[in-house]
């Protein structure tokens, strides 16, 4: 069932997002999805905890007790650590590494069935991604959209959990949406600030959706007011994208799945580039050509990367591993690789061609031109990667990633894990998560 344009009159962009979200039917097959994507949030959580920026959160931590906002932040940093977590295509928005923290903190205070917990995630997913689609690329040259768009997403997934009314719904995603923050600064560097983004989005949307439960007030136009988040910092907003094509599948059906653990800007030439490895042995390779679109450069450009982190988010660096080694995989980034890698990364020129630019950001494609010293020129090219909706990871390729990354954060109870949280689907309780190592 959907609400009428009429009846949407007069509303704000909150209220009207508030409305589409409740009024969207959630079928058993859709929970089935977001119990897979539940799934992988969950193992990329558990796995960042084998990290120096996991193991000082869980330092941190140690002290969160039932907090569900602490435990929330906590969960949500260690979910983004290892860049291997969803992404969203048209937000460009991370929505696992929020929604799905807050949601499972809150949850873990009550005693409620599986599916509730499910279609919690479910309407935090459409918040924090239809919010993204509308912030414009202008926003996402120096705001992180996981950060700034989250909120709205962990806010909305809390209010559903907790039953809240479309008042008390549009006040927690107001207070949620005036915490919104978090620069691209830490690309300068490798800081650790990313992981604190989803964090604290996670938090963030806790706090507003518990202090929502109490009557505490929200701005209802905190999106499209004068001194709201699109007038901040959306120079080239597309306000309506918020509220447009209600009857869309649910955004949580058109997140994206990392087969690789680097950011997602690399996945199409990384994808092209292994085709092209199987037909590169025994040749010697002069010259690598990448044509991609703005935002993988902005983000990804990056020849000489000095940290693991930095090599998640090089081109050359990744197009390198997967052309000489045939595969992406944790090692991938260490400092040993990274030298190894270095003449190679030289030889590698990125540019911005269509029509991958103009696709951009409905559609991620990439091109990969390697020329032999022998003359022979190889090209392969991407109009989607691997695990987009298009090009989908199976079901059983979803619980093998997930089941791996619980082995790499140490999990002796994996499999028992994986299918409480596949059970929850069919209303079964709320697996038992601990985040601190054994």
């Amino acid at each position: 069932m959907f609400i009428s344009e009429s009846a949407m009159t007069g509303l704000t962009l909150t209220q009207q997002l508030t409305a589409l979200i409740n009024a969207k039917p959630i079928t058993a097959d859709t929970l089935e999805q977001a119990a897979l994507l539940t799934l992988d949030a969950v193992a990329n959580a558990l796995a960042g905890r084998r990290s120096e920026p996991g193991r000082i959160l869980l330092r941190w931590g140690q002290h969160c007790g039932k907090d569900a906002g602490r435990r929330a932040f906590l969960q949500g940093s260690l979910t983004h650590i290892l860049e291997v977590d969803d992404l969203h295509r048209a937000s460009v928005v991370h929505p696992g590494c929020v929604v799905v923290p807050a949601v499972w903190a809150v949850a873990e205070q009550m005693d409620v069935p599986g599916k509730i917990v499910l279609e919690a995630i479910l309407r935090g997913f459409e918040a924090a991604t239809r919010v993204g689609m509308a912030v414009g690329p202008a926003h996402y040259r120096i705001w992180h959209n996981t950060a700034t768009c989250g909120p709205f997403g962990s806010a909305m997934g809390v209010a559903s959990l907790l039953g809240l009314d479309a008042t008390a719904t549009v006040h927690a995603l107001g207070n949620a949406g005036t915490q919104s923050a978090g620069f691209w600064q830490f690309l300068e560097t490798g800081a650790m600030t990313k992981h604190l983004h989803a964090g604290r989005a996670a938090e963030a949307g806790v706090l507003a959706g518990e202090l929502a439960s109490l009557d505490f007030t929200g701005p209802p136009a905190i999106l499209e007011g004068s001194r709201g988040l699109f007038a901040a910092t959306c120079p080239d907003a597309d306000a309506q994208a918020v509220i447009r094509n209600p009857e869309d599948p649910w955004q949580l059906l058109q997140t994206s799945l990392k087969p690789w653990p680097s950011c997602r800007h690399t996945h199409p030439a990384v994808d092209a580039a292994l085709e092209l490895s199987t037909s590169l042995i025994g040749e010697a390779i002069e010259q690598v050509e990448v044509e991609t679109y703005p935002a993988a450069l902005e983000v990804c450009d990056r020849p000489n990367p000095q940290s693991e982190y930095e090599a998640k988010f090089s081109l050359q660096h990744c197009v390198a591993a997967a052309l000489l080694f045939g595969q992406i995989d944790f090692s991938t980034f260490t400092a040993q690789v990274r030298d190894r890698l270095a003449a190679l990364r030289t030889r590698i020129t990125l540019r911005v061609t269509e029509p991958y630019a103009s696709a951009y950001p409905q559609a991620w494609g990439s091109t990969v031109t390697v020329v032999c010293q022998n003359g022979v020129r190889l090209s392969a090219q991407r109009t989607r990667a691997k695990g987009d909706p298009e090009a989908p990871l199976s079901a059983q390729e979803i619980i093998t990633k997930a089941k791996r990354l619980m082995e790499h954060g140490g999990v002796a109870n994996g499999d028992a894990l994986v299918a409480g949280i596949l059970a929850m689907a069919d209303d079964g309780p709320l697996p038992r998560l601990v985040l601190q190592l054994p």
